[in-house]
């Protein structure tokens, strides 16, 4: 379990998901939320954590490109894609677009494509599955608004924690 003070945002070297399932185990206010285990893990780092932007669209990517193509600032992008298994809502373009620009991961609750190419990208990367066929752009969707994946509520700012073992939100940063 990290020893860091309450304060202190986990850094991707010291957190342990299960460490702060454990912590919070307890929690009724649902402040402390648990993403079902139903996201896989498609780039180069698969252990990342940051505060939240959120962006929500569905089958358009246009406000996902905006984003990863903005410093990151070591956020976690979070996507709302509907849970669409119809298209992809990130490739490998705009995986290297979301590591070149500082993105600590992003989460979507959709597809992305170009497997080999976001697993030689430096960010974290979580989807529902994998769709060769891309988006159309229509400049559609929301950004930093109240989000749903999975029938979880995710709100801009939280903080987003992904490792192996699966991912938590929590609106300040954890231990």
């Amino acid at each position: 379990m990290s020893t860091a003070a309450p304060s202190t945002p986990a850094s991707p070297a010291t957190f342990a998901t299960c460490d702060l399932c454990d912590l919070h185990k307890g929690d009724t206010s649902g402040a402390f939320r648990v993403l079902p285990p139903v996201f896989q893990s498609y780039g180069g780092v698969g252990k990342f954590c940051g505060p939240v932007v959120t962006v929500k669209c569905f089958e358009d990517n246009s406000l996902v490109k905006a984003a990863v193509e903005s410093p990151g600032e070591a956020r976690v992008l979070v996507v709302d894609g509907g849970g669409s298994l119809r298209r992809a809502l990130l490739g490998g373009n705009l995986g290297l677009a979301a590591a070149k620009n500082g993105w600590a991961g992003v989460v979507i609750d959709g597809c992305v494509r170009d497997a080999a190419e976001l697993a030689r990208c430096r960010t974290g990367i979580r989807a529902l599955a994998l769709m060769p066929l891309p988006t159309e752009r229509r400049q559609e969707g929301q950004r930093d608004v109240p989000v749903q994946l999975q029938g979880v509520r995710i709100y801009p700012g939280d903080w987003l924690y992904a490792d192996e073992d699966g991912i938590v939100v929590m609106p300040a940063p954890g231990v």
